[in-house]
C-alpha cells in the first residue's frame, strides 16, 4: 500500500503524465486517423459533425490516450516510492503553538495543561524511583530517566514561552498563573533529577552487593509513604488548582525534615553500634537527603498555590502563616506526625 504522501505525489505524476499523454495521443491517434482517412476513405467522416458525435469523439479519444498510460503504471508506483520515502520526515509535534501567543488567556491555559502534564510525569518519576528500591528493573530504570529528560524538555519549552508570554497585554489573574507556573515547572524538573538521584544509589547498593539492616529499611519504608503522600498532594492540588489540598502540604513537609533528622541520628547510633557501616551510611545519606529536598520543592508549588490565591505573591509570608498560630496547620501535622512514626533508636 502506498503511504499518504506517496499517493498525493503518484496522483500528481499521473495528472501530469495523462497530460502529456494527451499530446503524445493527439501525435498517435492523428496519424493513425490520418491513415485511416487515407486509405480507406471511411462514409463518417464525409458526414457534417453532431453534438453527439463530438462528445463520443472526444470521450473515446481520452480513453485510447489513457489505455497509452496503463503499462506504465508500476513505473509511476516505485518513482512515487523514490521521491517520497517513507518515514524520513516524520509529523513535527507543536507543543505550544506561537500563535496563541495573540490571544494570552488560551495560552495561558495551553500552559497550564502542559504545565499538569510536566508535573503528573515528575511525580510518577519519583514514585517509580521509591519502587525501585524494593523491585529494580532495568525498564523502569529506563522510564526514570527518560521522563528526567521529558521534564527537562518541558521546562526549557515551557519557560521560554511563558517568558514570552508574560510580556504580553495579559489580565492581573493571568500574570498571577504565569508567575506560578514559572516557579512550579522549576520544581517539578527538580523532583525527576532528584528521582535520578535516587535510582543511581539503589543502583550503587545493588553493584556492591550492599543492604541496609532490618531497622534501617523499617525507617526508610515510613520516610518513602510521607513522600509518596505529599507528591500525591501537590501534584492533586497543582492540576485542580485545590487550595484546600494545598494547605495539608506544608506541615507533612516539616513531617518529612523531622523524620529525615531522625533517620540520620538513628544511623549515627546504629554505626556506633557496629550494625551499619559507613559506606552504606553515604548511601543512607543521599537518599534521605533526596527525599527530604523533594518535600521542599512539594512545598514550593503548594506556597505557590497559595500565594496566587490570596495575591500575596511573597512566600516567606505565606509559609509564616501558614506555621504561626494557624490551628489548621497544627492540627495537620500531629494528624501526619502520628501517622508517620519512627522510633528513636538506642
Amino acid at each position: 500500500m502506498l503511504s499518504f504522501g506517496a499517493c498525493k505525489v503518484y496522483v500528481n505524476l499521473q495528472c501530469k503524465v495523462y497530460v502529456k499523454s494527451i499530446d503524445l495521443g493527439t501525435v498517435i491517434w492523428l496519424s493513425v486517423f490520418c491513415i485511416i482517412s487515407a486509405v480507406f476513405k471511411p462514409v463518417i467522416l464525409s458526414e457534417s459533425a453532431s453534438y453527439f458525435g463530438i462528445a463520443v469523439f472526444h470521450s473515446a479519444f481520452n480513453v485510447l490516450c489513457t489505455l497509452i498510460l496503463l503499462p506504465a503504471s508500476s513505473l509511476l508506483e516505485k518513482l512515487a516510492y523514490k521521491l517520497v520515502p517513507e518515514g524520513k520526515a516524520p509529523e513535527k509535534v507543536v507543543e505550544l503553538d506561537e500563535r496563541l501567543l495573540a490571544t494570552p488567556p488560551v495560552a495561558v491555559e495551553r500552559c497550564c495543561q502542559l504545565a499538569s502534564k510536566m508535573a503528573s510525569e515528575a511525580v510518577e518519576g519519583f514514585k517509580l524511583s521509591i519502587a525501585s528500591i524494593r523491585d529494580y528493573s532495568p525498564e523502569i530504570a529506563e522510564k526514570i530517566r527518560k521522563i528526567e529528560d521529558d521534564t527537562d524538555h518541558y521546562e526549557d519549552i515551557l519557560g521560554t514561552y511563558l517568558t514570552r508570554l508574560s510580556k504580553s497585554q495579559v489580565s492581573d489573574e493571568d500574570s498571577a498563573t504565569v508567575t506560578k507556573l514559572l516557579k512550579a515547572i522549576g520544581d517539578f524538573e527538580r523532583v525527576s533529577d532528584h528521582a535520578v538521584n535516587v535510582l543511581e544509589s539503589v543502583e550503587e547498593l545493588r553493584e556492591k552487593g550492599i543492604e541496609f539492616s532490618s531497622a534501617a529499611r523499617e525507617e526508610f519504608a515510613v520516610l518513602c509513604a510521607a513522600t509518596d503522600e505529599i507528591l500525591t498532594l501537590t501534584e492533586t492540588a497543582f492540576i485542580n488548582n485545590d487550595i484546600a489540598l494545598a494547605y495539608n502540604v506544608e506541615p507533612l513537609e516539616q513531617v518529612i525534615d523531622n523524620l529525615k533528622t531522625l533517620l540520620r541520628n538513628n544511623h549515627i547510633a546504629r554505626l556506633k553500634e557496629g550494625s551499619c557501616t559507613v559506606e552504606t551510611g553515604f548511601i543512607w545519606s543521599d537518599l534521605i537527603t533526596n527525599f527530604e529536598r523533594v518535600s521542599d520543592h512539594c512545598s514550593n508549588v503548594a506556597v505557590g498555590i497559595i500565594d496566587v490565591s490570596e495575591h500575596t505573591m511573597n512566600a516567606h509570608e505565606v509559609i509564616k502563616s501558614l506555621k504561626e498560630g494557624n490551628a489548621h496547620y497544627n492540627e495537620k501535622y500531629e494528624e501526619y506526625l502520628s501517622k508517620y512514626t519512627v522510633g528513636k533508636f538506642v
